[in-house]
């Protein structure tokens, strides 16, 4: 609710400012040229969306998920042992952490959720260390391939939407570092 009144001052001081300025057409004129770049926008991104969904969807049918899961299950089951335990819940947390490493944030989250409401039952309504792990995991995930990112890059004219690789994997390896850090340090520090 907050960001829809961010969004509304911005409009109106934009209308505002371009009526007192005598620039309310050029005002005019950039709504409605931003509006179009937005569609043209949406649409790519719903293509690429559609492209990696889809061959997460192929790679749930020919097992590659499962194959997946059991490569994930060593490290998940050391950040997050009690979660793990449960068949369904390490399922979700391992095509969480697929969707993550494949840059898709929006497939990722469903997952996601469906982890955490796992992991949260039994909790007794305060989040427990794993659950604020899982939480770490998602929000600062590594990236193998930044699809989203491309994605845009691409729309929006890059000549090689992937050359940042090396930058997106340096940044998200530190922040996933530096997040399961503060993590266990303030999971520590709140048992005292």
């Amino acid at each position: 609710m907050a960001m829809a009144w961010v969004w509304t001052g911005m409009v109106a001081v934009s209308v505002v400012y371009g009526w007192f300025n005598g620039t309310i057409a050029a005002v005019g004129d950039a709504a409605l040229e931003g509006a179009g770049a937005a569609v043209e926008l949406c649409l790519t991104m719903a293509g690429i969306l559609c492209l990696w969904s889809g061959t997460m969807a192929v790679m749930d049918a020919c097992g590659l998920t499962d194959g997946l899961s059991r490569l994930f299950r060593p490290v998940l089951s050391r950040l997050l042992p009690k979660a793990c335990r449960d068949p369904e819940t390490l399922a979700a947390l391992s095509g969480n952490v697929s969707c993550n490493l494949l840059g898709l944030g929006n497939a990722a989250t469903p997952l996601g959720i469906q982890a955490a409401r796992r992991m949260a039952s039994g909790c007794g309504g305060r989040a427990s260390d794993e659950l604020c792990m899982l939480v770490v995991l998602n929000t600062a995930s590594i990236q193998l391939l930044p699809t989203t990112v491309a994605g845009v890059r691409s729309a929006l004219g890059a000549e090689s939407a992937f050359d940042i690789l090396p930058a997106v994997w340096l940044a998200s390896a530190l922040s996933v570092t530096a997040g399961l850090l503060a993590a266990k340090i303030f999971s520590r520090l709140w048992r005292k």
